[in-house]
Parts: structure tokens; sequence; C-alpha cells
């Protein structure tokens, strides 16, 4: 994610009000950032359950992972063969 001067502006004005703050109300504070990063993550990851066959392809993903049916990388993707659609 690429950091704009806005975002630099309102970093810097959070530590500074930060430093500011009490150990207590500090804590408050430490609790509501985490409380809004584990929202912001939760709406991700709905997002992407809410894709249809996304959890099974997830799981197929994994399944195969595990089993070392991996591609590098590096290997040449347009030789690869392709998937069957499934969404049909």
């Amino acid at each position: 994610m690429e950091i704009e001067q806005k975002d630099i502006t309102l970093i810097n004005e959070a530590q500074r009000r930060l430093d500011r703050l009490s150990p207590e109300r500090l804590r408050v504070a430490v609790d509501f950032l985490a409380y809004l990063q584990e929202r912001e993550e939760n709406e991700a990851t709905e997002e992407l359950l809410s894709i249809p066959g996304f959890e099974d392809e997830l799981r197929e993903a994994q399944q195969q992972a595990e089993a070392g049916e991996v591609v590098p990388f590096e290997s040449d993707l347009h030789n690869r063969p392709r998937r069957p659609d499934r969404s049909r």
C-alpha cells in the first residue's frame, strides 16, 4: 500500500495525540485501534467469502499445497493446462 502525504500527516497527528495521553487513556486508544483493525480485516474476509465458490476453491488450493501439487511462481504460466470452469 502506497502511503500518501495526507496519510503521513494523519499518522503524525495521531502520534502527537498518543504521546500526550495518560497510560490509561493510551490503553483505551490501543484497544480501539485494534478493534478498528479487526473490523477492517473481517470486512475483507466477508467480501472474499461472498464470492461464489471461493471457499471451495480455497479449500482445494490448500489441499493441493499440502499434497505438494504446486507450481513454482517462476514457471511459465502460459504452458499450464487451464482449470475447468466450474461456474456452470
